[in-house]
């Protein structure tokens, strides 16, 4: 199968994209993943995108695509994948759209993962991170450590990420609704859209997820 994965920040796409991946049997492709590695790697993409990045600009579109594209052609992807993080806007979607067609592969599946916004920032602005190597992750609501600001596992002083202020998430939710969403209709065109609720338990989304994709073969 070959997925795209969508959602807004803290709808548990990482989570799910691995899961998923797993169970499907395809690799995981994510952005964040595919910068790291090329950029390790010292490939000439690798070069010209953190020449972007140590400038603080954002990494243009047709140097995404071309790291794309080179890990959709390993032999691993063969049978399918799972894109997660790419395309992030109607622009690159419609750059997959004709890597694709000219490798004569196509989309089975764009899995929209939804989540109230509400939700999302109740999500990551309760993260708490403990400041010692260990780094153990915390929530304030779902998973608190039994004294505030303390880690559990090794006494260490617990604190939020500014990536996790609630007033950063917001800002990363708008780009999210002006970016991003946008390739949702423009799949929907396509027939592709599955959208299934990203809340409750990891492993009930995780079927649920599964189920919908049997069900839109």
């Amino acid at each position: 199968m070959r997925i795209v994965l969508v959602g807004p920040p803290g709808a548990g796409k990482g989570t799910q994209a691995t899961r998923l991946a797993e169970t499907l049997h395809i690799p995981h492709i994510s952005t964040g993943d595919l910068f790291r590695a090329n950029i390790s790697q010292q490939t000439e993409l690798g070069k010209l995108a953190k020449s972007y990045m140590d400038a603080g600009n954002l990494v243009p579109d047709e140097v995404t695509i071309g790291m794309a594209k080179d890990r959709m052609e390993q032999p691993d992807a063969e049978g399918g994948f799972l894109l997660d993080g790419f395309p992030r806007n109607v622009s690159q979607a419609e750059a997959l759209d004709e890597l694709l067609e000219t490798e004569n592969m196509q989309l089975d599946a764009v899995l929209d993962l939804e989540a109230p916004e509400d939700e999302v920032v109740k999500r990551i602005a309760g993260r708490r991170v403990c400041r010692n190597e260990s780094a153990h992750v915390f929530h304030v609501t779902y998973n608190a450590p039994a004294v505030e600001g303390v880690c559990d596992v090794c006494g260490g002083e617990l604190y939020q990420r500014d990536d996790d202020s609630e007033e950063t998430v917001r800002k990363r939710l708008e780009v999210y609704h002006t970016q991003t969403e946008p390739i949702i209709d423009y799949y929907k065109a396509q027939g592709l859209v599955v959208t299934i609720s990203a809340m409750g338990p990891v492993g009930e989304v995780t079927a649920r997820a599964l189920e919908a994709l049997k069900r839109d073969q």
